[in-house]
């Protein structure tokens, strides 16, 4: 049921233009996609929800977007040169690469989080654990990759320096964190978010967008009093639990779990992933909270020995604030959406009568379609244009006039389209359509003039 159920998502998916295999007619990149029209449109409305619920309702959360490059002393500084690493191992008969705690984890459904290499090691031997590409158990021991990608900057050969692909959004924001303070003074605690891309250099198991060499993250970054971080972790669960509810997921599919001391990154004392019930390997991270204390402000004003505190005016002291750091992926999201999403109906004999998305109307790509009832009568296109024109201006909106309304509606309800607005000869009587529910299948009849006002009253 559960790979059953992968593998439609990602049939639906290609099908109906939310994710494509990136570069598929050079026979793809392993573990890279690209969104489609219907991805892209999703995307962009997980993103804008976000930035609304944790940006603009906020009064002390401020926004930024950093570079993907970065002067290179950044990483070393954070500590990713050293401390971001993998354990693999290497299949010394078909060559695959393979990530030691998740070979452990799949083949002995333990948690592997933490383990030394040495231990991976151990564990590999002594389980006597095989290649998942071609079953062989001459396997290399296991020992540290670093995750960051490494490019050369300069157009002379020896002139070039290398650099580094940005590991994660939250660098950008340390890095400026004086020069938001000196723009505007924002009073402890307060946040800075960004939404962008990062690059890890891993060994990805192919279960789809979940685990990509490229992915988008959506970040804050809170600074806040040393004394405080406890409550303020707190209160952060809350509101990601919330956030995760606000999307559609089930409750009974999402739980928090605290990392082990051995699991911690090098710059958290406390960290908490919202983890979701994937139909690969059960329960995965959706999304982290970390307490990463004064670790990056402190090596960063010691690595460039530039000075950054916070002044307190009010208490008269300065003092390295600490930071609670809440982080969303933005791709897992969507994954999330859409398996939580995804809903096959079936008739009194069991067989498959309609296959929809059940997405909030807020993240559907499509707001509403219209429909000509009949695409070959002028006439009644002719108005339904009239329609289409009149809301798009304020919804995306599909225009769909091919093939039977009834393989319409289904085609509409396959990619999470709210509400269908079809045009026919009353239309051209009294200016009325037919609006049909995607959820209920419901249908009711208003007045063109109305269906703004209705749409948005459904939206709000």
């Amino acid at each position: 049921m559960t790979e059953d159920l992968m593998q439609k998502i990602v049939s639906l998916c290609k099908r109906r233009g939310f994710v494509y295999p990136n570069s598929e007619i050079y026979g793809g990149l392993s573990n890279a996609y690209d969104y489609g029209p219907l991805g892209a449109e999703l995307l962009r409305n997980i993103r804008n929800l976000w930035w609304k619920t944790f940006v603009g309702t906020r009064e002390n959360i401020y926004g930024m977007d950093g570079a993907i490059i970065s002067n290179p002393k950044v990483w070393e500084a954070s500590g990713h040169v050293t401390n971001f690493n993998d354990p693999l191992v290497d299949c010394k008969d078909c060559k695959e690469r393979i990530r030691a705690d998740h070979l452990v984890e799949d083949s002995l459904k333990i948690s592997a989080g933490g383990k030394t290499p040495a231990e991976l090691t151990e564990i590999i031997k002594e389980k006597n654990l095989k290649c998942p590409k071609c079953g062989s158990t001459n396997l290399t021991e296991a020992r540290k990759f670093n995750l960051l990608f490494k490019t050369s900057l300069g157009s002379v050969e020896n002139t070039k320096f290398d650099v580094y692909l940005r590991g994660e959004t939250a660098q950008n924001i340390f890095v400026n964190f004086k020069n938001i303070v000196d723009s505007f003074s924002p009073k402890i605690p307060f946040g800075v978010a960004q939404i962008g891309k990062a690059f890890r250099n891993e060994i990805t198991p192919g279960n789809f967008v979940f685990r990509t060499l490229e992915f988008e993250q959506m970040e804050i970054e809170y600074f806040i009093r040393e004394e405080d971080w406890e409550n303020v972790f707190e209160e952060w669960k809350g509101l990601m639990w919330e956030w995760a509810k606000e999307l559609g997921l089930e409750e009974e599919k999402l739980r928090w779990r605290a990392h082990s001391k051995e699991e911690l990154s090098h710059y958290s004392k406390r960290t908490e992933d919202i983890e979701y019930d994937f139909p690969f390997g059960s329960f995965q991270e959706l999304y982290g909270l970390a307490y990463r204390t004064d670790f990056d402000l402190t090596n960063h004003a010691k690595f460039s020995g530039q000075e950054l505190s916070y002044f307190d005016t009010k208490e008269n002291k300065r003092f390295v604030p600490h930071v609670v750091e809440p982080t969303f992926g933005v791709t897992r999201t969507l994954l999330a959406v859409l398996l939580s999403a995804f809903t096959e109906e079936k008739d009194e004999m069991g067989e498959i009568s309609r296959t929809l998305l059940k997405l909030p109307p807020n993240l559907a790509p499509y707001k509403v379609a219209v429909f000509p009832l009949m695409a070959n009568r002028p006439e009644i296109t002719a108005k339904a244009r009239e329609v289409y024109d009149g809301l798009k201006t304020n919804f995306y909106t599909a225009w769909d006039d091919a093939g039977n309304v009834g393989k319409r509606y289904r085609r509409q309800d396959e990619i999470g389209t709210p509400w269908c607005v079809t045009i026919d000869y009353q239309t051209l009587e009294d200016d009325t359509v037919t609006v049909r529910d995607r959820d209920s299948m419901e249908q009711i009849r208003f007045s063109i003039k109305d269906l703004k006002t209705h749409f948005f009253a459904l939206l709000n």
